[in-house]
């Protein structure tokens, strides 16, 4: 058998065996969604990833022999250390054929690099930020997964369990059945509020958008999710790349932000088709049609679901009833597209106020993610 080797990700060779190995590895697994390998290779560009600034990140791949048979990233998130008081090196992107050796020599590397820069434990999987995927799957490998969230094999959580990593936090989903009709709790919730606090539902724009509208939503998220488990702030040049990127992604009847009578964005909620189709169709490459394939998703003929990203609260109307107006402007246009499921993305288990909402909705709970650490 050939010995196992893990190199550095710093030749055009080796970066083409990282982002090609997911098409193999999931080659016959119908649940998992690839990545856009021009995403994938933007994460290393510091020229088109503004969280590089903050942020230091090696990616690694395994050899057996010259096979590929895995990848893994190392990430330093300073501000991340300096925000939490900890020694973290995070692990993210990480893919492994069905063998311990593997995983453990993957992971070695990653302790390694962390150690060299003074770090003192091992977390993941993370992203650079609360943005990017995070969240090894450890239930529900029966489901279809989805473009932001991690899917991965069974046997990844028990591998990572046999090396001797534990539980950090977990991450749950919530999935939901589009009513007919605004449940009637919402709808009067929503009236109160909107009466009670002076509220309204802005619909968003491009113009809104050129003229800095995304700088103020991430303005918001900044003070909304401070918080949360691993959150950073995002700086300017990342609110724009973000914009960029999913700008070009989300119809704005999917994307409501509310305001108050001084005009002060203080909620928002994104939402958008999902991509799951096209991006099966596209397997990872927009040429030589993969383009043709998220377009009709986007544009022509949505598909079954909505994934719904995120809703960010300003802290100070956090609690008095902002989340009903949300669910009352989009329950009313997910009909109008056709939509007769969605799902959130990753939620803290442990955020009880955060998951009771979704109540009036009779919603299932899915997908159980976590998040590993040990000390190094």
């Amino acid at each position: 058998m050939d010995i196992i080797t893990v190199k550095k990700v710093d030749s055009r060779k080796v970066m083409n065996d990282f982002v090609h190995f997911p098409r193999k590895h999931y080659q016959n697994c119908e649940n998992y969604i690839p990545d856009l390998e021009m995403d994938m290779r933007k994460i290393f560009n510091p020229k088109k990833n503004a969280g590089l600034e903050v942020s230091d990140v090696q990616a690694f791949v395994a050899y057996q022999g010259t096979t590929p048979v895995g990848r893994i990233a190392a990430i330093v998130n300073h501000r991340a250390n300096e925000r939490w008081q900890k020694k973290d090196v995070r692990f993210g992107l990480i893919e492994f054929v069905d063998n311990p050796q593997v995983a453990e020599a993957l992971l070695s590397a990653v302790e390694k690099y962390g150690k060299s820069m003074g770090m003192t434990r091992i977390v993941g999987p993370l992203g650079i930020t609360d943005f990017d995927k995070e969240g090894m799957l450890v239930e529900d490998f029966d489901l279809e997964g989805s473009m932001t969230a991690i899917y991965n094999y069974p046997y990844y959580p028990q591998i990572m369990e046999q090396l001797g990593y534990q539980k950090e936090v977990d991450w749950v989903q919530i999935r939901v059945n589009i009513p007919q009709e605004v449940p009637a709790k919402y709808a009067r919730v929503s009236q109160l509020t909107k009466e009670m606090f002076d509220l309204h539902v802005r619909q968003l724009t491009l113009k809104d958008f050129r003229e800095g509208y995304g700088r103020k939503i991430f303005k918001l998220l900044n003070e909304a999710y401070a918080p949360i488990y691993g959150f950073t702030e995002f700086n300017e040049g990342q609110a724009d790349a973000f914009v960029d990127k999913y700008l070009k992604l989300i119809n704005l009847e999917l994307l409501p932000a509310v305001e108050n009578k001084d005009g002060e964005v203080i909620a928002v909620a994104v939402t958008m088709g999902s991509l799951n189709k096209a991006l099966k169709k596209a397997n990872g490459r927009l040429l030589p049609f993969g383009w043709y394939h998220l377009l009709r998703s986007l544009k022509w003929k949505y598909e079954e679901s909505a994934e719904m990203l995120l809703i960010a609260v300003r802290p100070d109307f956090q609690g008095l009833g902002v989340n009903a107006i949300f669910f009352d402007h989009l329950i009313p246009i997910y009909r109008k597209f056709g939509f007769k499921w969605a799902e959130t993305g990753p939620q803290l288990d442990y955020n009880i106020r955060e998951l009771s909402q979704w109540k009036p909705l009779n919603p299932d709970i899915v997908k159980r993610r976590r998040c590993y650490f040990k000390e190094i």
